[in-house]
C-alpha cells in the first residue's frame, strides 16, 4: 500500500501532536512508573471498539480475570480476544488462575485463549498469528508487556528477537500495535534497539507528581512536537493535557471539517471527488475515525477556501481584520437549487466565525424557486440592492423592491420569483 491510512489513538490532543497513527505503526510506550501507559491503552481500545475493529490483547503480566476487571465495559466487546500468556507463564499453572477457565467466563461475547507453554517463544508466535489469521481488516494489538516477556523468557535478547521479527510482520499485516515497556527495568542498549525498529516511540514520565509525554520518534511525519515534554493529568478516566487548558478543550478535526464543508454547501461525495478519496473516507474523517494524509489535508483546505490551520484552530483563536475585501468572498453552493437560477457568495472568509453570516444572493431574471435559499433555524434578514422579487410566505405574497428590507423571525419562504428583466441582487444575513 503506497500510502497508509491514518487512524485515531482515541485521544484527540495526542493525535494533534502525533498527526494521528498510521495503519502499520508499532507504537512503543516507555513507561517510567509501570502504570502510566494504561490510560492510553484504554482509550486506544475504546476507539477501536467504536470503529468496530478486531482487538488482540496479549497479556504476560495480568491474569485474565484481573485484565477483564481493568478493561471494565470494554471487556464486553465481541471482537476483543485476550491471548493469555500469564496463566502458564508467571502464573505457573496455579489452580488459583486455572479456576477462571473452570468457571463461567464473565467476558461475555469476547474470548480468552490460553497459551499452554508461553515460555516457548515459537508457541506464542504460532498462537498469535493463528488468531490474527481469523480476523478481518486492520487489527489492533496491545502487548502487555515487553518487560513481562523478558522476565518470562530469561532476558532481553529473546524479547528483542521476538520483537524484531514481529514488528515488520505486523507492519505488513496492516495492524496497529501498542507495546508497553517499563523503562527503568531495561538497559539503554535494549531500549535503543527497540526504538530503532518501532515506527513510533513515546516516553511517559513522572517527576514530583507531574506526568508528561514526550514523542521520541514518529516515522513518516514532519512533526514540530518531537522531543518536547507535554504535561498531562488523568481524572476519572479522562486524560487532559496542560496545553488544552489554553485552548479551553481539545480540538476535534472531524467536526471542524464537517462544519466548513456544510458551510461551503458541498456534499461528502463532492468533497471526496475533488480530494481524490472515497465518500466513505470523508465520512470516517468527519467522525474522527481516521485522519487525512498531509496532501489530502492541503487539498481539503484548497477546496473549502480556508487555511489548513483552520481545521485545528478553536473559534475563539481566529483573529481577523474587521474589513473584508472582495478577495475574501467565497462562492457557496446552494444544495438542490439550480445554479443557473440562483447563486450565493459568502462575503466574509470561510473560517470567520461571527453571529451573522452575510451573503450576496443573485437570482436570474424571470425565474422561479419553489424553495428558500437556506435551511436555517435562526432569524434571517435581506436587503434588496437591485431588481424586483416576489416572496411567498405562509402569511401571504409580498413584493420586494430595491431599498426594502425583509426580516424573517420564524417563517420560511415557500417561493421566490424575479419580476422583470433585471437580475435581482440582495444582501442576505443569516443570524445565529
Amino acid at each position: 500500500m503506497s500510502e497508509r491510512m491514518r487512524v485515531t489513538s482515541g485521544i484527540s490532543q495526542l493525535d494533534f501532536y502525533l498527526e494521528g497513527l498510521f495503519i502499520g505503526d508499532n507504537v512503543v510506550w516507555y513507561d517510567d512508573a509501570g502504570s502510566l501507559a494504561s490510560i492510553f491503552c484504554l482509550h486506544f481500545i475504546q476507539a477501536s471498539e467504536q470503529q468496530q475493529k478486531p482487538i488482540l490483547y496479549i497479556t504476560f503480566d495480568r491474569s485474565p480475570r484481573n485484565l477483564i476487571e481493568k478493561l471494565g465495559p470494554l471487556a464486553q466487546y465481541p471482537a476483543l480476544t485476550i491471548l493469555d500468556c500469564f496463566t502458564f507463564g508467571k502464573g505457573a499453572g496455579s489452580s488459583v488462575f486455572l479456576k477462571f477457565y473452570e468457571e463461567q467466563q464473565p467476558l461475555g461475547p469476547g474470548s480468552v485463549v490460553k497459551v499452554e507453554d508461553p515460555r516457548q517463544i515459537n508457541q506464542v508466535m504460532e498462537r498469535l498469528y493463528a488468531l490474527h489469521a481469523t480476523l478481518e481488516g486492520d487489527v489492533r494489538l496491545v502487548f502487555e508487556s515487553l518487560t513481562g516477556m523478558a522476565e518470562l523468557w530469561g532476558g532481553e535478547e529473546p524479547v528483542l528477537n521476538f520483537y524484531s521479527h514481529s514488528c515488520p510482520r505486523l507492519y505488513e499485516l496492516n495492524t496497529v500495535a501498542y507495546w508497553i515497556m517499563e523503562k527503568k527495568a531495561h538497559s539503554p542498549r535494549f531500549r535503543a534497539q527497540i526504538n530503532q525498529i518501532a515506527q513510533v516511540a513515546i516516553d511517559l514520565s513522572i517527576k514530583r507528581g507531574t506526568t508528561s509525554l514526550t514523542i521520541l520518534k514518529a516515522e513518516n511525519r514532519q512533526l514540530d512536537h518531537l522531543q518536547k515534554p507535554y504535561h498531562y493529568w488523568v481524572k476519572e478516566g479522562e486524560l487532559t493535557f496542560s496545553s488544552e487548558k489554553r485552548f479551553g478543550k481539545s480540538i476535534d478535526f472531524g467536526p471542524r471539517l464537517k462544519e466548513l464543508r456544510t458551510k461551503r454547501g458541498i456534499s461528502q461525495t463532492e468533497l471526496a471527488q475533488w480530494v481524490g478519496v472515497t465518500p466513505s473516507t470523508i465520512s470516517q474523517i468527519e467522525s474522527n475515525m481516521i485522519y487525512p494524509s498531509l496532501p489530502g489535508l492541503v487539498k481539503m483546505a484548497e477546496v473549502l477556501s480556508v487555511q489548513a490551520s483552520s481545521f485545528f484552530r478553536e473559534k475563539e483563536e481566529a483573529k481577523v481584520a474587521p474589513v473584508f475585501s472582495s478577495k475574501d468572498a467565497v462562492p457557496i453552493k446552494l444544495p438542490q437549487l439550480p445554479e443557473d437560477v440562483v447563486r450565493a457568495t459568502l462575503l466574509t472568509s470561510m473560517d470567520f466565525e461571527g453571529k451573522v453570516e452575510p451573503y450576496l444572493i443573485e437570482m436570474a431574471p424571470d425565474k422561479h424557486l419553489s424553495a428558500h435559499f437556506f435551511n436555517h433555524k435562526g432569524e434571517e434578514m435581506g436587503y434588496l440592492l437591485s431588481g424586483e422579487l416576489q416572496v411567498k410566505l405562509e402569511s401571504g405574497v409580498y413584493a420586494f423592491r430595491p431599498g426594502e428590507v425583509i426580516y424573517l423571525r420564524s417563517e420560511i419562504p415557500l417561493e421566490w420569483k424575479t419580476m422583470g428583466p433585471d437580475v435581482a441582487r440582495l444582501v442576505w444575513l443569516k443570524i445565529k
